[in-house]
């Protein structure tokens, strides 16, 4: 069997980064809807127990915050819309069949609109969540503000799980996708395919380095 030619999509420290933000999630996705529904109080037991997991939701919260922040300062340039993205908007019918549309750079308008969903919803979290922490930040705060901030944190918390659920399905919707966050490779035909734009962008860089 011909052995495929890959290239790197991920260097280990974004792999790293990304799997920290995504564990940091996890923890704090799950230990939240423990404290939102009475019938799920079990879930804070992922955080050791629930009164531990009131004491660790909110530190678990920052550092996915922090970490996060660090990706979108390493990938904010590739998730600017230009008129590619339109047009991959507009022929979203295609794209529901795993048809590739336009000229694709690094990210495609779905994967720029879970970036940027995610960056303001966890900054909205954030920011409510300082508002309601108990007992270093709330005391500050009267009480019709820490209403609001948990009304703001509760809505912005199930959004991001929305938006996180839509990103793990297209990442196993396309096949390979997985392994680039693994593994940090892909294959040149799967670039070629899902993102020509940036395997051209890729190939023009390494062809750089040679001359």
């Amino acid at each position: 069997m011909k052995k495929q030619v890959t290239i790197q999509r991920y260097s280990a420290p974004e792999r790293i980064n990304h799997w920290i933000t995504a564990f940091c999630f996890v923890l704090a996705a799950v230990s939240g809807l423990g404290f939102f529904f009475p019938s799920f109080n079990w879930l804070m037991n992922v955080l050791g127990t629930p009164q531990l997991a009131r004491i660790l939701h909110p530190f678990v919260g920052v550092v996915m915050f922090a970490s996060f922040i660090i990706m979108f300062f390493r990938y904010w340039h590739h998730n600017l819309i230009n008129r590619d993205d339109i047009l991959w908007a507009k022929n979203i019918r295609k794209v529901v069949v795993n048809e590739e549309v336009g000229d694709t750079g690094r990210y495609n308008f779905g994967q720029k609109g879970v970036f940027w969903a995610a960056i303001i919803l966890l900054v909205l979290l954030l920011v409510s969540g300082v508002v309601i922490w108990r007992p270093y930040f709330a005391p500050v705060f009267s009480i019709p503000v820490i209403r609001v901030a948990l009304m703001v944190h509760s809505f912005a918390a199930v959004a991001l799980i929305v938006v996180i659920m839509v990103h793990i399905y297209a990442a196993l919707w396309v096949k390979g996708s997985i392994t680039a966050m693994v593994e940090g490779w892909v294959t040149t035909t799967w670039a070629r395919k899902h993102h020509p734009k940036w395997y051209r962008e890729v190939r023009q860089k390494e062809s750089n380095k040679l001359d």
